[in-house]
């Protein structure tokens, strides 16, 4: 346990390379145990959540070696044993797996899936899709229960494009006999990187970064090769602290149409932004000028994004909104940053954001992850000392953010807690 000191007012710049997406490499950790022979894993990001993924993993009978710039997997020799329900909980992809691994086994059985508070996220879109490819899913004992001798093709439409039912539904029919063809598909970069992943091991997918999405059913996937691509998240909050400090940073390692919506509502803000094949330079202005902003699912303004972004515009000249579609609760910055002397004020699903002239630091509380970014942005931008608590939450999507922040020229250290409330209590 530990909390973020920030001391606010220190103006970022440089150059960052941003590192492998979690979401990336989540998903690619569920789609792994279709293969019968060892994958190597290049990239994968040193992340709470991909560290329960692979003991989630090992659970299962999978053999987890780590080296030092890659991992490798071998699930040759996997079991249908019930990973822990615990570990389950703690992250949402956990539940993706279900698919694969009754693509492979026949049957499976996973504990209903956790992750951040963040508003209803049901599973519905899955277990519909997964009962058109011929699986028997029951719900018992608070576990998924799967039965499925073999998977066949089939035509399924999502009601939502759901990037994770999206991911889960063409993994798990990769192995399916005949074709699938999966509409209204999220069109989301994770998506494709699942693909690309998948069809170098042997699958037959088309379409995906598209509505249509068609997997060809193949007999089994063998091993090779792969490179977690670029955290587009990871890139948007850098290009946003940047911003939010006056600075001038250069973030490399990026595709910059993936972040084509946010570099748009900087620009919007006033915020100057150049680009090149694999690199955004952002540098920010001392008077940011408000915006509207409004989640949609890719190639829209990403939900992930809109906490961070609603720090930024805490000190936007005149009346932003930020309007959340995606997920209902994704609220817990508000307080928050309003502790810090913001003025945000909700308005149904929409955020209605005041400028005021500066931030000043205080204890704040992380209640999710990208929650927990956005107070770390606002740190950076406030007068002041800034104490985050909760960074569990931050870690689980964020390698080494202080580290990450301190080569740019920040002043941010993880401190013990037990340190940080001794010290606490000591000066009243």
């Amino acid at each position: 346990m530990s909390i973020l000191r920030i001391e606010g007012g220190h103006r970022l710049s440089g150059t960052i390379e941003v590192k492998g997406s979690k979401n990336a490499a989540l998903a690619v950790l569920s789609g792994v145990v279709l293969a019968q022979e060892p994958v190597r894993i290049f990239g994968l990001p040193r992340v709470s959540d991909t560290k329960a993924k692979l003991t989630l993993l090992e659970q299962i009978g999978a053999v987890v070696t780590h080296h030092e710039d890659h991992v490798v997997i071998d699930c040759s020799n996997l079991t249908d044993a019930e990973p822990d329900a615990e570990l389950v909980r703690s992250i949402r992809t956990s539940f993706y797996m279900l698919g694969p691994m009754l693509a492979r086994l026949g049957k499976a059985r996973i504990p209903q899936p956790g992750g951040c508070r963040i508003g209803a996220r049901p599973v519905d879109f899955h277990l519909k899709g997964l009962a058109l490819l011929g699986a028997v899913i029951d719900q018992s004992g608070g576990s998924y229960v799967g039965l499925a001798p073999k998977l066949r093709g089939a035509e399924i439409y999502l009601d939502f494009p759901s990037a994770g039912a999206t991911q889960h539904l063409m993994a798990s029919a990769v192995l399916a006999d005949g074709q699938t063809i999966i509409q209204n598909a999220a069109m989301e970069p994770e998506v494709v990187f699942l693909a690309d992943f998948l069809n170098k091991l042997g699958a037959v997918i088309e379409g995906a970064g598209s509505s249509t999405v068609t997997v060809s059913g193949v007999e089994k996937l063998g091993g090779g090769d792969y490179r977690v691509p670029a955290d587009r998240l990871q890139a948007g909050t850098f290009m946003l602290a940047a911003a939010a400090t006056g600075g001038d940073v250069t973030v490399t390692s990026v595709l910059p149409e993936h972040q084509a919506p946010v570099m748009s509502k900087l620009r919007e803000a006033g915020v100057w932004v150049d680009q090149g094949p694999e690199w955004i330079r952002v540098r920010g202005d001392k008077y940011l000028q408000a915006v509207s902003i409004k989640t949609m699912p890719y190639p829209g303004f990403p939900t992930d994004i809109q906490q961070p972004m609603a720090a930024l515009l805490a000190t936007a000249n005149g009346v932003s909104t930020v309007e959340e579609t995606i997920y209902e609760s994704r609220i817990g910055h508000i307080d928050e940053l309003n502790r810090m002397g913001a003025k945000i004020r909700l308005e149904g699903r929409t955020a209605v954001i005041t400028g005021v002239d500066h931030l000043q630091g205080s204890v704040v509380e992380a209640s999710d992850l990208r929650a927990g970014a956005a107070l770390v942005l606002a740190g950076l931008g406030a007068r002041g000392e800034t104490h985050v608590k909760n960074v569990k939450y931050i870690d689980r999507g964020y390698e080494d953010l202080e580290g990450s922040f301190t080569s740019l020229g920040a002043s941010i250290e993880r401190i013990p807690i037990e340190e940080w409330e001794a010290t606490a209590q000591w000066s009243g």
